[in-house]
């Protein structure tokens, strides 16, 4: 017997009974940021890895240890996409949407990431990402987290996740903090975590958010960002604030917040939870003004954010908060017993279809006895099941049982759609 074969660690099946709440997540979203006019964008999950170097930084963990790169039959290094926003802004570019334009576009898709497997974090895992670009003030900052919020909203999660805000200022006025910072903490480089010593040399500001217990108490006493903030970045978080809290958006100030990747400036945001442990985040972004002309095009300022589907999934699933709609059920089951039943139950099949979108019809298939049939129709847990006979098929006529009451009636056949609508 042949050696099963299995998925690769830490990529996983969505299998028929989670897909339903996929699907409902990705409707939800959808429906969102239409109302904003956000249109939806698609690339390719592989793409050159310079994309990555330049667009992520070099010295992220991201490029560093996570990310899945080859060199194909022509000796072109190539990587499949660790994050969507290099990818958004190199398609977008490539199609001339950026340079004096504005745009608000979305994406969906698979993301892939070599890291350690553990619940709600995966080696292949899927993102939602939203972005805009061409405006460079606070307001479309504000927009996209009302935006957020407004999803929370129709997802029943609102009061369950708390928005956490910082600037971290122009690249000039980060250089200049990330010096006195490393000045800082080289006094204090034995009592860092094996990380931070790392990040010390290549990406300081990761520090902030280390979870270590010894490093955070060296950064008590640490230099503050927010002292190195000029007057325009300042402005410019005191303006994102007032939208906010006149849309009756609560926020906290984290001036540890500092996001992992390096085309970040000025807004940064993430919202939280405290419903899944150690993976707390389930939404971040923030602007990256810099990145278009990092990435060979025109100077234009940028937001966005994304979201990880399977986090947000888990979080909905903890909290019991999947409407009995968004679960995959069945409406009708469809029985026949003998050859011109079964021709005449493929007609009423699609017919309810035709009549009724919104219906999930089973039509039983692969023969069988009445009685076997019946435990099918039940194990469907259909509201109604059909039954055609000969005698039905001859005085154009079904049954319909009504599978939560058990109670049963005939119906002519051309009238049982309009009467199954009603009842649904």
């Amino acid at each position: 017997m042949a050696r099963k074969i299995q998925a690769i660690r830490g990529m996983n099946d969505i299998l028929p009974d989670q897909s339903s709440v996929w699907l409902y997540l990705e409707k939800t979203v959808a429906d969102v940021v239409k109302s904003y006019g956000y249109q939806q964008i698609r690339f390719p999950i592989v793409e050159n890895t310079d994309l990555f170097k330049r667009g992520v930084g070099e010295t992220t963990d991201i490029v560093e240890k996570e990310m899945y790169t080859f060199d194909d039959r022509n000796g072109e290094s190539l990587t499949l996409r660790p994050e969507g926003t290099a990818s958004c802004v190199r398609a977008a570019d490539q199609a001339g949407l950026l340079f004096n334009q504005t745009q608000r576009l979305w994406y969906t898709g698979p993301m892939f990431r070599y890291e350690r497997p553990q619940k709600g974090r995966y080696r292949q895992f899927h993102q939602i990402g939203v972005e805009s670009f061409g405006m460079g003030s606070a307001d479309i900052d504000a927009e996209l987290i009302i935006l957020s919020a407004r999803l929370w909203k129709k997802l029943g999660l609102l009061e369950h996740v708390e928005l956490q805000l910082n600037t971290i200022g122009l690249a000039s006025e980060r250089e200049t903090y990330k010096a006195a910072l490393v000045d800082y903490l080289t006094e204090f480089k034995d009592q860092l975590d094996e990380d931070s010593q790392r990040r010390l040399g290549t990406n300081p500001l990761r520090i902030l958010d280390s979870k270590d217990e010894s490093t955070q108490a060296v950064l008590k006493d640490a230099p503050n960002l927010e002292d190195f903030i000029g007057e325009e970045s300042q402005a410019h978080f005191e303006l994102l604030q007032a939208i906010l809290k006149a849309n009756g958006i609560s926020y906290v100030i984290n001036r540890r917040l500092v996001r992992g990747l390096d085309y970040y400036g000025k807004t940064v945001f993430e919202w939280v939870t405290s419903h899944l442990g150690s993976q707390a985040t389930v939404c971040a972004g923030g602007r990256y003004d810099g990145l278009v002309e990092q990435l060979g095009g025109k100077s234009t300022p940028a937001v966005g954010f994304a979201m990880g589907i399977e986090r947000l999934v888990l979080l909905l699933e903890t909290l019991n908060l999947i409407p009995d709609a968004a679960k995959f059920s069945t409406d009708v089951f469809v029985i026949s017993m003998g050859d011109d039943a079964e021709l005449a139950s493929f007609v009423l099949a699609e017919s309810l279809r035709e009549e009724n979108s919104n219906l999930v019809v089973l039509r039983h298939c692969g023969g069988g006895s009445f009685k076997n049939q019946m435990k099918k129709a039940d194990r469907s847990e259909a509201r109604f099941t059909i039954i055609l006979g000969q005698d039905e098929v001859d005085n154009g006529i079904c049954q319909v049982k009504d599978m939560s009451t058990g109670d049963q009636q005939s119906h002519p056949l051309v009238d049982v759609a309009a009467y199954i609508g009603a009842k649904l």
